[in-house]
Order: structure tokens, then C-alpha cells, then sequence
């Protein structure tokens, strides 16, 4: 039983960040009905640029707290890849907006190997420690253990939920999501600019990306150029499995996502004697993909119009 807590709080911290990623892909889907595969590497770029923020605060404020330093670098971090989020959606989407739907899909793969190369370019292509800026001591559950960059990591992904479903279903931005996801040209004639709209859906999930980056960065102490290809494959997996196009399935989707993937590969490996463990955890991702697709294609719950946004 203590593995299997173990396991599930290890899921629940996995789970809420491929959530946070994968509000970023039904957003942009539930809109323009477009899957954005450069999202990973806004994740990518928002861990890469916090590591090189912290890098430098160490160096002018070394006194600062730790905690001070990861929040600022967090910010950063968002401001960066909102920025780039803008950019891409600007240059390279919008062009394509009415074009067949084959020609957004390839150019998206093709910003999404663009940004790893010049992240390559720019932050070289060996990995890089990421500091350890909160405590390290563990708070013991049971037989089980969460360090404190978890539990920050649930607070944040429960907060930044919050304040979406808040965005989203009680402010006039939310109102202009919901009828521009309803349709576009409708919304147009209420006096919704669709252009703008479709920005800040982009903003807002490039943020949500930032933050699972960092805190991605943060849990395995590790970044690299080619850090958000998994995490963005294993999103929109969580994405299509809670129902894309939909909110709450995208969290849904996330945290069962997390669940499935941990206990697969820590309980399920004990079972099997090792045989399906930690090394063979990706492949539980995409079973559930598979399984998804062929009894379910529309999702655990399905897509609901009026949640699209």
C-alpha cells in the first residue's frame, strides 16, 4: 500500500502538469480547431529561460531567497513565452487560418522543430542542472513522501486552474472565448474581434506551458533543448483522452494521464518483477491513446460546445 501512495502522489504531481499543458492544446483546438504541436516547446522555452534567469539573479542578488528568485524567474518565464506564443500564432497560423486544415497541422511540426533547433543554438545541447531553490527535506504521508516542490507544484496548477475556469466562464475576454469557439463569424457581427480573441488564447496557454516548464524543470532538476517534445506528446494525449476541446477534460484527461503512467510504471513494475517499470513508462501513455480513440474518439467527456475556449 505504500508503494501505491508513493505512486499516487507521484501521479497527481505528473498529472497536474500535463493538465496545465493540455489546456494550452484544447483552448487553441476548442477555437480554430487547430492542434498546436509547438506547444512542448513553449514549455521548453519557459524552463529554459527561467534556468537562465535564476542563473543570473544568483549572480546580482546572491542574499535572495530561494523561493524569491523561482517566482521571478516564473515570471519571466511567462512573459517570455507569451511573447513567443503571440509571435508564433501572428507569423505563422494566422496566415493559414482558412487554408485546408493539412497545411496549420505541418507548419505547426515544422515551428515545433525550429524552436528546438534554435533553442539548440542558443542554450547549446547538453542538459543543465536546474537549481534547487526550495527545501529539500520531504513531508512524510503515510508511508509515503512529497518533497516541497510538489506540493508547490499541486498549488500552483490547482490555483492556476482557478483562476482559468474563473477567465474563462466570468469575464468579458471568457464571453468573447466561448462565442468565438461557438462561431467566429457571429461573434464578429457582436463586436468580438476574433483576432484579438484568438491572441489571448494563445497568451494564455503559453503561460500555463511556462509554468508547467519551470515546475517541470523544478521536480526533475534537469533541462534541455528537447525537453518539451515528451511532455507536449504525453498533454495532448491527456488533451484527447478527457475530450479536446473541452476544459474540464483536458484536467481530467491530465491527472488520470499521471495516474495511469505512475502506478504503470511503479506498482505495475513491481508485479511484473521490473519487467514493465520506470524504463517502459511512456508506453502506458499511449495504450490509453489508442484504447481512447478506438472505444471513445470524442473523449471521456466528451465536447461540449459551450466549455470550448
Amino acid at each position: 500500500m505504500d508503494t501505491l501512495l508513493q505512486q499516487i502522489i507521484n501521479g497527481l504531481v505528473m498529472g497536474s502538469m500535463y493538465a496545465l499543458v493540455a489546456l494550452g492544446y484544447t483552448m487553441v483546438y476548442g477555437i480554430i480547431n487547430l492542434i498546436n504541436f509547438a506547444h512542448g516547446e513553449v514549455l521548453m522555452v519557459g524552463a529554459l529561460t527561467s534556468w537562465t534567469s535564476i542563473g543570473l539573479m544568483q549572480q546580482g542578488m546572491p542574499g535572495a531567497p530561494g523561493w524569491v528568485i523561482l517566482i521571478l524567474a516564473m515570471v519571466i518565464a511567462c512573459i517570455v513565452a507569451a511573447a513567443l506564443n503571440f509571435t508564433i500564432e501572428k507569423i505563422a497560423y494566422r496566415p493559414l487560418r482558412n487554408s485546408p486544415k493539412l497545411a496549420p497541422l505541418i507548419t505547426a511540426i515544422g515551428v515545433s522543430i525550429l524552436l528546438q533547433t534554435l533553442a539548440m543554438i542558443i542554450w547549446k545541447p547538453n542538459y543543465k542542472a536546474y537549481p534547487t531553490l526550495l527545501s529539500s527535506t520531504p513531508v512524510h504521508i503515510g508511508g509515503a513522501v512529497i518533497s516541497p516542490t510538489q506540493i508547490l507544484i499541486l498549488g500552483l496548477t490547482a490555483v492556476s486552474l482557478a483562476v482559468l475556469m474563473w477567465l474563462v466562464n466570468f469575464t468579458k475576454l471568457g464571453r468573447a472565448m466561448r462565442a468565438t469557439a461557438e462561431n467566429p463569424r457571429v461573434a464578429a457581427l457582436m463586436g468580438v474581434k476574433p483576432d484579438v480573441v484568438i491572441s489571448a488564447t494563445f497568451i494564455i496557454g503559453a503561460v500555463l506551458a511556462a509554468i508547467a516548464g519551470v515546475m517541470y524543470a523544478s521536480n526533475y532538476g534537469t533541462a534541455q533543448h528537447a525537453m518539451g517534445f515528451l511532455p507536449g506528446l504525453k498533454a495532448f494525449t491527456a488533451a484527447v483522452f478527457g475530450g479536446i476541446g473541452n476544459l474540464g477534460g483536458a484536467v481530467v484527461g491530465g491527472i488520470l494521464l499521471g495516474l495511469i503512467e505512475a502506478i504503470g510504471s511503479g506498482y505495475i513494475g513491481q508485479l511484473t518483477g521490473g519487467v514493465l517499470g520506470s524504463h517502459y513508462s511512456d508506453i502506458f501513455a499511449f495504450i490509453v491513446l489508442i484504447i481512447i480513440l478506438t472505444l471513445r474518439p470524442s473523449g471521456l467527456l466528451g465536447e461540449r460546445v459551450a466549455d470550448r475556449a
